[in-house]
């Protein structure tokens, strides 16, 4: 959740530019975007794992019925309060992107059916959706005709809607968002497991999916984007670990659930103590990430208003390239100013987070509890 708010810094703050390019972008953003890939997969990774963790406590019924009114929650969510408030700050809808909270929605709706399975069955399910998903890559929206926005909203990034006033794009792909949450799903039994067992066995895996996607990257499988020579010796190293994450590919989840998974077996033993204020953040997750975007949000525009004397830009998003804002001529600041105001953002949060977890803590209300 941290390193998700230097990802949003960057986007509102930095220089508009490809940080995935590994022929231009410079190393240092290279990586600053590079080490955001953990978050997305991740979270939907522990989507799975608290959804059978919360198996143990509930009826499969009960469950399902939770799972599926949070799942479309989000996706409201996603569509009204961030779109408007958080990415745009305006209600004209000329742009709106489907984007995490979407993918988050329809992947708790989709595991409230699976839950009725036995766990092993829906981890194979997951599994075989993240294996295999990329044998589908030369597939194109265009090939279905009128249903073209229906394989938009489950494979390939692309426009669903699209008319003189409105757009609507697909950033999050459903395909294979959901596998992932449904891997978590039986991966979650590991939780149950006495900690040295589980301990080793994140170890293992972790160091796995690692090697794999080394081994697999070399045969350029798995990724529809090929990595190929540059310029450089280092800019090659970037065209091999520039794995595609829309929609997800193989390579991409196992460059990222398996550094997660040695994390997780890193913490799981001892949160170190300059990390344990992080777990305020983590009790109030979905809090944290709708209060997030607008302080950024603001931040740039305060920022614009110092630099430009004027905040329309900050208002606007006309067009797909144009979203969430338009940036000013001459926008953007250094990599390290972004760091410096990503810090400020995470700090900002902090008492925010705090107030709110008592909030939960004192108060049983139906918004609380959703928020």
């Amino acid at each position: 959740m941290i390193l998700m708010a230097l990802d949003h810094v960057r986007d509102f703050f930095g220089v508009p530019a490809n940080p995935a390019d590994p022929a231009r972008a410079g190393v240092a953003l290279f990586f600053t975007r590079w080490i955001t890939h953990l978050c997305a997969p991740t979270f939907f990774a522990l989507t799975g794992v608290g959804a059978y963790l919360a198996r143990r406590r509930r009826p499969a019924s009960d469950l399902s019925r939770y799972l599926l009114t949070r799942g479309v929650w989000l996706v409201i969510l996603e569509v009204t309060v961030l779109r408007c408030f958080g990415y745009t700050f305006n209600f004209d809808y000329r742009v709106t992107f489907l984007s995490i909270l979407w993918a988050l929605g329809w992947s708790m709706i989709t595991l409230s059916a699976l839950v009725y399975l036995p766990a092993s069955l829906v981890a194979w399910f997951g599994v075989v959706m993240i294996a295999t998903h990329n044998l589908f890559d030369s597939v194109r929206p265009a090939s279905f005709g009128a249903f073209a926005p229906l394989w938009s909203l489950l494979h390939v990034p692309g426009v669903v809607v699209s008319t003189p006033r409105f757009v609507v794009f697909a950033a999050y792909p459903l395909i294979p968002w959901i596998g992932v949450a449904a891997a978590g799903y039986g991966f979650g039994r590991v939780f149950e497991w006495p900690a040295d067992r589980r301990r080793d066995l994140l170890l293992r895996a972790g160091l796995v999916a690692i090697a794999a996607f080394f081994v697999i990257r070399v045969i350029n499988y798995g990724d529809r984007v090929p990595w190929a020579v540059q310029a450089s010796f280092s800019r090659t190293i970037l065209s091999f670990l520039n794995a595609t994450k829309y929609p997800p590919s193989l390579l991409y989840l196992l460059m990222t659930l398996g550094p997660a998974m040695l994390i997780l077996r890193t913490l799981d033993a001892r949160t170190p103590s300059a990390l344990r204020p992080a777990h305020v953040f983590g009790t109030v997750p979905l809090f944290y990430f709708i209060v997030h975007l607008p302080l950024i949000h603001l931040l740039a525009v305060i920022a614009c208003a110092a630099q430009y004397g004027a905040v329309h830009w900050m208002f606007e998003s006309p067009r797909l390239d144009q979203f969430p804002v338009t940036f000013p001529p001459g926008w953007g600041f250094s990599l390290p100013a972004v760091y410096v105001i990503w810090a400020l953002v995470v700090l900002t949060m902090y008492p925010l987070c705090r107030w709110f977890a008592g909030l939960k803590q004192r108060h049983d209300a139906l918004w609380v509890r959703y928020l």
